[in-house]
């Protein structure tokens, strides 16, 4: 098989019963019928591993045992952020993740959002490493030229399946501003319609690989290029992080996107006549679940253990040792604040001296149990490399960032405010720009029109996640965030642990909360309150040591 030149050919023969859910779809003289085959992945963000998904050795096994199946090669397909986000990732700037791609046997992808953090510059070499089509026909350079091939054309069993590609326009904002110097991100539809007119006459199938989404909260879907544009046979999604157990149908377009991580696999099956007719396009998942009966890929496990060796010397240096789990779960960090929030946005308070401190829940990717926390839990919990700047914020500058933040709640956001040294108050029900009903910085009352001086992060302050920082006074520039968070825990250890505070007459969990420096939703979850109405004088609580 010539894509999956890495694969174990004993895998193949040693897997020789089939899927339940994927009966054989292959070349049929009987029927006279094609199958295609197009195994998918998206938001993978760099999870290599087994756990929590499927992890790439054993999605190379399970292309392994589709061809096996159908006697054509299925094509592997991305749509996008798998260039960053752990440390395996980071510390190489992206190049790991492509050469293990490139061992999986991809076919083709899409840049997501976070594949740009590194800069597009380097997302470029990225691409020039990559044996497989990196594409995209709306990344536009100043001079209205394209940044990368608009599309690729594969064939199999003699029909031509066209994969065009498009980026969110998010990018500008859902990255580091200065990621994308230069770059505009264009109409997503008026380029697929584009793409659909020049690939027409070209391929039998016209496929668009799409870093887009189906939120709601954002302006350019996928839904809204199948609702716009006719002849897109088939969208295979990413972004949003949906998982879809049945295709979304927009017309004759299928949606399909697998939730994120590898946790599913997707599996589409095209089916074509003699002619190269499409007869129906049909899409599936393969979860997580279904993978135990999957051996793994040795030569790609194999690829991915040189990685980690190389990268051990550095990331298994313990830095300090908790007693406490610290919260970086995504439900929660988009959503509401956390020990482990609270924690970076004190470091950001003592690098700075700052006034405040306001970060965004979505730039926080992992939890850390309990026990000894090396240098690499912290740049998989921070794996974006960004620095901490101060800027000059009236009091109206900061409910104005409150309320950018909390305009999404309760849907997970990753622009949810994670706060130091402010405490507000907010009303959901009311409309979204009208919600914060009172802010308190240092425990005195918001002066709308005093000058504050607030941390935050280069990516927020240059516009990021669509928060108005980039206009406002910088005030300094610091370190690391991930390097403050090191030297903040090791200067002061006794913030990895619990102290406790014992409840005392007229004490109410939100009172508790100020008294402690901390949020009464932390309260809530250490302590495993199922109503943190009823609490009673002389009980306990744990609260934070810092």
């Amino acid at each position: 098989m010539k894509k999956l030149r890495t694969l174990s050919f004993i895998l193949v023969f040693a897997l020789l019963f089939s899927f339940a859910a994927f009966a054989d779809n292959g070349t049929s003289s009987a029927t006279g019928s094609k199958s295609i085959v197009i195994i998918h992945t998206n938001d993978v963000h760099s999870r290599v591993d087994e756990n929590p998904g499927l992890g790439y050795a054993k999605l190379a096994a399970l292309a392994s045992k589709l061809a096996s199946e159908t006697g054509v090669d299925p094509i592997l397909v991305d749509a996008g952020d798998a260039f960053h986000g752990q440390t395996i990732a980071t510390l190489a700037r992206g190049e790991s993740i492509v050469k293990i791609m490139n061992a999986v046997g991809y076919d083709v992808m899409v840049p997501g959002n976070h594949d740009f953090n590194y800069g597009y510059e380097r997302l470029l070499e990225l691409a020039s490493m990559a044996e497989f089509g990196v594409i995209s026909a709306n990344v536009k350079k100043s001079d209205g030229s394209r940044l990368f091939e608009p599309y690729t054309i594969i064939e199999r069993d003699g029909v031509k399946i066209a994969f065009f590609g498009l980026c969110t326009p998010e990018t500008a904002y859902k990255t580091n501003p200065k990621n994308v110097i230069g770059l505009t991100f264009a109409d997503p539809v008026a380029e697929a319609k584009a793409m659909v007119e020049q690939l027409d006459d070209m391929a039998d199938v016209i496929v668009c690989v799409s870093h887009l989404g189906l939120d709601e909260s954002s302006i350019e879907t996928s839904k809204l290029v199948a609702e716009k544009v006719s002849g897109i046979d088939l969208i295979i999604d990413g972004h949003s992080h949906s998982e879809l157990k049945e295709p979304l149908k927009i017309g004759n377009t299928l949606i399909v996107q697998t939730g994120d991580y590898i946790q599913n696999a997707g599996v589409v099956r095209i089916s074509l006549d003699q002619n190269n007719k499409i007869h129906s396009v049909s899409g599936s998942l393969y979860p997580v679940e279904q993978a135990a009966e999957l051996t793994p890929d040795e030569g790609i496990l194999s690829v991915i253990d040189a990685f980690k060796a190389a990268q051990q010397p550095i990331l298994a240096e313990v830095i300090a040792t908790s007693e406490i789990d610290l919260d970086g779960e995504r439900e929660h960090v988009r959503t509401s604040p956390t020990n482990l929030a609270d924690l970076i946005t004190a470091s950001m308070l003592a690098e700075t001296g700052a006034d405040a401190a306001i970060t965004n829940g979505g730039g926080i990717r992992a939890s850390i149990k309990a026990g000894k926390i090396t240098r690499g839990d912290i740049i998989t919990v921070l794996p974006f490399g960004n620095y901490i700047v101060t800027k000059k914020m009236k009091g109206s500058d900061i409910v104005a960032a409150l309320e950018h933040g909390l305009s999404a709640y309760p849907a997970q956001n990753g622009g949810f405010p994670q706060v130091g040294n402010i405490e507000y108050l907010f009303d959901p029900s009311k409309p979204a720009g009208q919600r914060v009903t009172y802010v308190w910085v240092k425990g005195e009352k918001l002066d709308p029109n005093r000058e504050y001086i607030v941390a935050t992060n280069d990516f927020m302050a240059a516009g990021g996640d669509g928060y108005p920082f980039a206009d406002l006074p910088l005030a300094n520039e610091f370190g690391s965030l991930d390097e403050a968070l090191i030297a903040f825990i090791q200067k002061n250890p006794g913030v990895l642990k619990y102290d406790k505070y014992v409840i005392q007459p007229g004490d109410a969990i939100w009172k508790i909360a100020r008294k402690t420096g901390t949020n009464w939703e932390v309260l809530v979850r250490i302590n495993n309150l199922e109503n943190p109405d009823l609490i009673y004088a002389g009980d306990t609580l744990l609260v934070p040591a810092w």
